[in-house]
């Protein structure tokens, strides 16, 4: 990171750390697709994955926690279709590491589901 970079409420949030390194294994995995799958599934997976933790960011940098928790929403919602392409690629044949990224999905949804459920409480305390 650049000298100028500043940390960022969601920067300590385990739940982004964790969905950015999903994100990493996704763009490696997709790397090694067919050609004819880049703007296909290749992309859709890629913008999935992106999407989880800057939609975390986005709700992070949101004022206040009902913000936040439709943020966590939308990204629980991006975690779901990548899933389910992770699982089509797996049928198609294109992954040899499906258990290991659906255990990286699985780390994520329990990470989602602890901070949606400690927001909510949070909420309903007011």
């Amino acid at each position: 990171m650049s000298e100028g970079w500043v940390k960022r409420k969601h920067h300590n949030l385990l739940v982004w750390k964790e969905a950015m390194l999903l994100v990493q294994e996704i763009y490696q995995v997709t790397a090694r697709f067919p050609q004819e799958e880049l703007y296909a599934l290749t992309s859709q997976m890629r913008r999935a994955a992106v999407s989880i933790p800057s939609n975390i960011a986005e709700g992070a940098g949101r004022t206040g926690q009902k913000e936040f928790l439709q943020f966590l929403s939308i990204a629980r919602g991006s975690l779901s279709e990548l899933e389910t392409q992770i699982l089509i690629s797996d049928n198609l044949g294109y992954l040899s590491v499906k258990k290991i990224l659906l255990d990286k999905v699985d780390k994520v949804f329990r990470l989602l589901a602890g901070l949606i459920n400690s927001l909510r409480k949070e909420i309903d305390k007011k």
